[in-house]
């Protein structure tokens, strides 16, 4: 037992050393293949179809605010001021699984955060298990820590799916709209974000479903409305974000 105990105790720091020294290098490294890119192209192979990988790495700066914006908008409005969880969203969940438990799986793996599903499209492979969604609550926490939010930002719209066989900004723009990032309109970047939660299924360039129009205009309003932040101001804006957070929950 004693030597089982020590083998265990082992694997999990050395686990511990390998995913902090991964995080820490994947800081300052381009992420040019994630698993999903990778598993998403055995699928078309086992298809017999040919591979289609289309992903090009922009910097941080260069990706349009407006994109920046609206991912926030559409996929986490608390992004900037979280720590990785909302915990809200979290709650209701466990609340779904007190009163309905029959739903609750799809309610608890549906509550993502953009640092979760960072943590999630880069660091591990696209499975719906317990597990799996421990992990990814672990590396949230790494990349929360080690990586801080411009960086999930950049990462997270260099790598997410973005169609079939499309990963990325660039390739969004390319492959969709036949332009430059940064020659995509207001209403182009809001149909690629509203079909962010199934982008293989939905087409951004002929959005008709009632509920995707809704969501469309929900994100157009919110450009209206709000920028994310330059980078030399990130740190004062979600200083203050935070600040609003926290005196909401402690109803000040």
């Amino acid at each position: 037992m004693d030597v089982i105990l020590l083998v265990l105790k082992w694997l999990a720091i050395s686990f511990f050393a390998v995913s902090v020294i991964h995080v820490l290098i994947l800081r300052f490294v381009r992420v040019n293949r994630t698993p999903l890119m990778l598993f998403r192209c055995r699928q078309q192979r086992k298809r017999g179809e040919a591979v289609r990988l289309h992903h090009q790495w922009m910097p941080f700066d260069e990706i349009p605010t407006d994109f920046k914006t609206a991912v926030w908008v559409a996929e986490d409005g608390l992004f900037i001021s979280h720590f990785g969880f909302d915990f809200l969203k979290l709650f209701k969940g466990l609340m779904v699984f007190f009163h309905k438990r029959s739903e609750f799986k799809k309610s608890f793996f549906g509550i993502s955060t953009i640092s979760q599903q960072t943590a999630k499209n880069v660091f591990l492979w696209p499975n719906r298990s317990l597990f799996r969604k421990m992990l990814e609550a672990y590396y949230t926490i790494l990349i929360e820590l080690l990586w801080g939010k411009q960086r999930i930002m950049e990462v997270y719209l260099n790598c997410i799916e973005m169609g079939d066989g499309i990963y990325g900004v660039y390739a969004a723009a390319k492959e969709h709209y036949h332009c430059e990032p940064k020659e995509l309109t207001r209403e182009q970047i809001a149909n690629i974000v509203t079909c962010l939660p199934n982008p293989i299924n939905y087409q951004c360039t002929n959005i008709f479903y009632p509920l995707l129009l809704e969501s469309k205009k929900r994100i157009l309003m919110g450009m209206e409305e709000t920028t994310f932040p330059p980078r030399k101001h990130f740190a004062k804006v979600q200083f203050l974000h935070r600040w609003h957070t926290l005196k909401q929950i402690l109803h000040i």
